[in-house]
Order: structure tokens, then sequence, then C-alpha cells
């Protein structure tokens, strides 16, 4: 076999930065690439073809790929750090909200032994907003009128008296809200209230656990109060 077959059958530059592009691509850490790599650059360069040999521009341009795959790979660990000290921080901070009452998206009521909170989130202005209380069967038994109000969150209560002027039984009742200014629609959002529980962590994500309502995502929560 001649000396130039034997070159011929050597790694290229190609094929390594190939290799390292495959390498980069598993699960392996950024230590046992670049180990890998120079493994197979060191290789190359020893079988090179004499007559033919790597410049040095090759050689930076492969060094600066495996450097860029580590300095990514750290990167991205940094970053997953940072997020999980944030999220445990925002825990914390959270941990305050433990026994105050906030709002979230949601039309649900839970009328006991006194009056329910709720509350509406208007996209604008409103001249009359109004609300529909309702039964299990979809009956109205309730209006509350809350008069003009601005943009926003406006919480409310709903005593339990319904129409009639009677007491509505205890239970599980929803509500509807009509907002508008003049004779346009407001968007108008209704919004559950409930007490604060306790506050997790669920996969770096901050959790609040809400009577009536379970578990709200932190980020859900649009009012405390």
């Amino acid at each position: 076999m001649t000396t130039s077959s034997i070159l011929n059958t050597t790694p290229t530059p190609a094929s390594a930065s190939s290799a390292a592009a495959s390498l980069s691509a598993s699960s392996a850490s950024a230590a046992s690439i670049q180990n890998t790599f120079l493994t197979l650059l060191v290789t190359q360069l020893k079988n090179q073809d004499p007559t033919n040999p790597m410049d040095n521009s090759q050689i930076t341009n492969q060094l600066a790929q495996i450097s860029s795959v580590g300095g990514i790979q750290q990167l991205n660990t940094t970053m997953q750090s940072l997020a999980t000290s944030f999220a445990t921080g925002q825990s914390l901070q959270a941990a305050s909200m433990i026994g105050q009452t906030v709002l979230t998206g949601g039309n649900s009521l839970a009328l006991s032994s006194g009056p329910v909170s709720a509350g509406v989130q208007l996209t604008g202005s409103a001249s009359d907003v109004s609300v529909q209380v309702m039964d299990p069967t979809g009956a109205v038994v309730s209006t509350i009128d809350l008069g003009a109000q601005s943009s926003g969150v406006v919480p409310f209560q709903w005593n339990g008296t319904t129409n009639s002027g009677a007491l509505a039984a205890a239970g599980n009742y929803t509500f509807s809200v009509k907002a508008v200014s003049g004779t346009q629609s407001v968007g108008a959002t209704p919004l559950a209230a409930g007490a604060v529980n306790s506050i997790t962590l669920n996969n770096g994500s901050v959790v609040a656990n809400v009577s009536g309502l379970g578990n709200v995502p932190l980020s859900q929560i649009v009012s405390i109060y």
C-alpha cells in the first residue's frame, strides 16, 4: 500500500468537524466532547499529508467550534441555576400571601354563612357594570349593580340576598358580568376569590393553593387584598 493511499484514509477536517457536531448534539458533557475532539484533532495532525498539511485557519476554526459548544453548555447551566434561584426567591416572597384573599380568573361563588367576595377585570372605563348571580340550574337569583367603574380590577361582595329580598341557600353559585360605556360594550372578565392556604414550588413554577379554587399559578393571580 502506498503512502498516498494511507493518507487518503485518515480523518479530514470535515470529518473531525462532523464528529464534533454529532457529539455536541448528544447528552455527553462538554468536557467529554472536548476530550474526544482533541483526540480526533491530534490523530488528524499525526496523519496529515506532509505535502498538503492543514493550515492554521482550519485548526483555529475547529477549536473555535468546540469552544462554542462548551460555552453554550456552560451558559445553559448558568441560566438554569439562575432560574431556579429566582423561582425559590419568588416562592419565599409569595409566602407572605398565605392567609390573604386573592382574585384569579373564574366565575364561582361559594355561599356559606356570610358575604362572598369576587371581582371583575375591566379593559376600559365603564359607565355601568352589573353582575348576575346564578344558581346551579342557571337561573338568575341576584343582580348586583356596581355602577360606573374605572378600568382595572373591581372587587365586589354578594351578601347572599336574592332579587326577592330572601336569603339564598348556602351552596355553589356562578356569576356573569356586563359592562358598558354608553352604548358600547366594555371587556369584562369575572374573577373568583379565595384565601391562600399555602405556597409551593412545582417544577420551577410558584403555585398558590387557594381555598375553593385549588392550585393557582402565581402568574394567574390578578389581585391581592
